[in-house]
């Protein structure tokens, strides 16, 4: 991709954030999204033309094709019809060399459906249902502590963040995944689905292996090594497609909506199927590296939540990410 094409993209990432669905936090009141992606190089360190979060990844390519009922909930037209999909698993955090073995480090897989006529949409997801802070300042304040490489700041940042801890604590209570296609993947907001008849349900969405969930012991993670995910992955793909469920976990009165950290209870609420997406392919990292896959990049019939203020951030600092990984 040209400089000129990688400068349009970011043009056009940046205007979807005038969305009025999108506010970015004031930089005098919290840290901005400049502040965030600072923060994530001085915790993991600053690499060249790489992402800030999630460097280390694998981009594939599939479609997804959505189930009868999916229209029922919304009318976003990834749902009425089957779309071409480009996605890339990948490891939290900002080391390109992160271990896959780290059973404290979430797996992440994101989704950019085609929707045709130059339109698309994304849905960013990670291998946990809650993300690690709450609020701009408490996931700058977790950088910095991690940046000081002193294990006491760290503490004292989880003793006055509890909530903090609740991705680690589910993390750390299973297996380590065996395989990009063998684990969950949750999109940690609460999103509004809007059907044609202007019916409004509130979900969060979340991705099974139709394989089912593949896990290692610690014994079994630490045999396998520190790089062990991407060549599973491509070996897998020659023998047949790696499938999963998209279902919608329905909200319920009371829901927790403007706070990322905070579980939703699974088992006592209605799941809705939304369709089957099928990844079939590897792709180069350049087709994935082309843009930014971005949380608030959503279709008519998809609405985030405006009152999370980590929704709020993660698009503009994901658009601060890619236009400084495209300058020369």
């Amino acid at each position: 991709m040209s400089r000129a094409s990688h400068i349009a993209a970011a043009a056009v990432a940046l205007a979807l954030l005038s969305s009025p669905s999108v506010v970015i936090p004031n930089a005098l009141a919290e840290p901005g999204p400049a502040d965030l992606v600072d923060a994530l190089n001085k915790a993991f360190g600053k690499y060249p033309h790489k992402r800030a979060a999630h460097p280390k990844g694998l981009c594939v390519s599939g479609d997804f094709n959505p189930t009868e009922n999916a229209p029922e909930l919304t009318k976003a037209p990834q749902f009425a019809k089957s779309v071409p999909v480009i996605g890339r698993f990948s490891l939290a955090g900002g080391n390109p060399k992160a271990p896959d073995n780290d059973k404290g480090n979430p797996k992440g897989l994101a989704l950019r459906f085609d929707l045709g006529d130059g339109a698309n949409t994304d849905l960013v997801m990670i291998s946990a249902p809650v993300f690690v802070a709450n609020t701009p300042q408490s996931f700058f304040d977790l950088l910095t502590a991690k940046a000081s490489g002193d294990a006491d700041k760290v503490e004292a940042y989880f003793a006055a963040h509890p909530e903090s801890k609740n991705q680690g604590t589910w993390l750390k209570e299973r297996l380590v995944p065996a395989s990009y296609a063998g684990v969950n993947y949750w999109g940690v907001h609460a999103f509004t689905l809007t059907n044609a008849d202007g019916k409004e349900t509130l979900a969060k969405f979340k991705l099974l292996p139709l394989a089912g969930e593949d896990g290692l012991t610690d014994e079994q993670a630490e045999a396998k090594g520190q790089d062990f995910l991407a060549g599973e992955l491509k070996a897998r793909l020659e023998k047949a497609p790696a499938e999963f469920a998209l279902v919608a976990i329905i909200g319920q009165d009371g829901d927790v909506t403007d706070d990322a950290t905070a579980l939703w209870d699974e088992e006592h609420r209605d799941k809705i199927a939304l369709g089957r997406l099928t990844i079939d392919a590897v792709e180069p990292d350049g087709t994935c590296d082309a843009f930014s896959f971005l949380p608030s990049n959503v279709a008519d019939g998809v609405a985030g939540p405006t009152d999370d203020p980590i929704f709020a951030i993660r698009s503009p600092a994901y658009i601060v990410s890619f236009t400084r990984r495209v300058a020369p």
